[in-house]
């Protein structure tokens, strides 16, 4: 089947070229490669090699080889570049391959479109891993690049600054999933802790409903936790987070105000997990996006 990924990039055709066929910048937007390097050629007649680079974690590189097959300028005034590439490097899974990218003028933009597909080592294992999770992972990770590529082209957000920009994202979201996780399980449901029961006996809830309460409100916080995840890129669950610190800490202050002095207190808690929230909501807009680039040519989803 192999990878098909397109999205409409607003910006002159000799732009979006220069920034997919220069190594130096296609690596600073393409997060499937750390690295590429050309390599030198006796004539403008021989095909354009190159060399990449991918790091997998822990300062580890695969690293894998390619070749340029050629370029066309089309009367359309379409463009197109295939590919082959392969890896001698034993820990890739990808032992050959080829593609092609195409840029497509549009009354709204250029459409950039790319197809490759690979094969793999590892016998049966490698098919299985890849079906699995390589070449989805590889799917999200070519339409994520473009759409970071589109955001430095059209808003001139630097993809340093993109990916810094989503890591932080990262941390906030799941930091903020963690939290609301922790609490809804632990003090609440699992326990219940003595001091959520005294905020719910001061907030006016009768004895013999306590518990019931406590296990609404566990469950609510363990919802507000997947919906963080979930809607991964959704403002409201960040800003559910911020509105409910907010009343939260004004009904301590109001039904139990000795809980402000405690050492492991309400303020504290809530303080850090609006600031989280109000990091993530400031991170939202411009964020890349794999959703914003289609996955099948038009002919499959008509």
């Amino acid at each position: 089947m192999g990878i098909y990924v397109e999205i409409l990039i607003r910006a002159p055709m000799e732009t979006l070229w220069v920034h997919t066929q220069t190594p130096e910048l296609h690596q600073r937007w393409d997060l499937r490669f750390s690295r590429i390097d050309y390599l030198p050629r006796e004539s403008e007649t021989e095909p354009q090699r190159f060399r990449y680079a991918t790091r997998i974690g822990f300062g580890v590189e695969v690293v894998g080889e390619g070749e340029s097959l050629g370029e066309r300028d089309l009367a359309s005034g379409s463009r197109s570049s295939a590919l082959k590439f392969s890896s001698a490097d034993s820990r890739s899974i990808i032992r050959e391959g080829a593609g092609y990218w195409k840029y497509i003028p549009t009354a709204e933009g250029i459409i950039f479109l790319t197809w490759y597909d690979y094969r793999t080592r590892f016998g049966a294992l490698g098919t299985l891993l890849n079906r699995l999770g390589f070449q989805p992972l590889m799917g999200w990770a070519t339409a994520w690049s473009f759409d970071r590529l589109r955001l430095w082209l059209e808003d001139g957000v630097d993809p340093t600054d993109a990916m810094r920009q989503t890591l932080v994202h990262a941390v906030a979201r799941v930091g903020l999933a963690l939290i609301f996780a922790y609490h809804g399980l632990v003090p609440k449901m699992l326990g219940p802790h003595a001091d959520e029961i005294a905020m719910i006996r001061d907030a006016g809830v009768a004895a013999e409903s306590t518990w019931a309460v406590l296990t609404l409100l566990g469950i609510a916080e363990l919802l507000l936790a997947l919906c963080l995840l979930i809607f991964w890129r959704r403002r409201w669950p960040s800003s559910l987070c911020l509105g409910s610190m907010v009343l939260a800490t004004i009904g301590v202050a109001v039904n139990s105000p000795r809980y402000l002095g405690a050492a492991f207190n309400p303020v504290s808690l809530n303080l850090a997990v609006g600031c989280l929230s109000l990091i993530d909501l400031t991170v939202l807009s411009g964020l890349p996006s794999a959703a914003h680039c289609r996955r099948r040519p038009v002919s499959e989803t008509t």
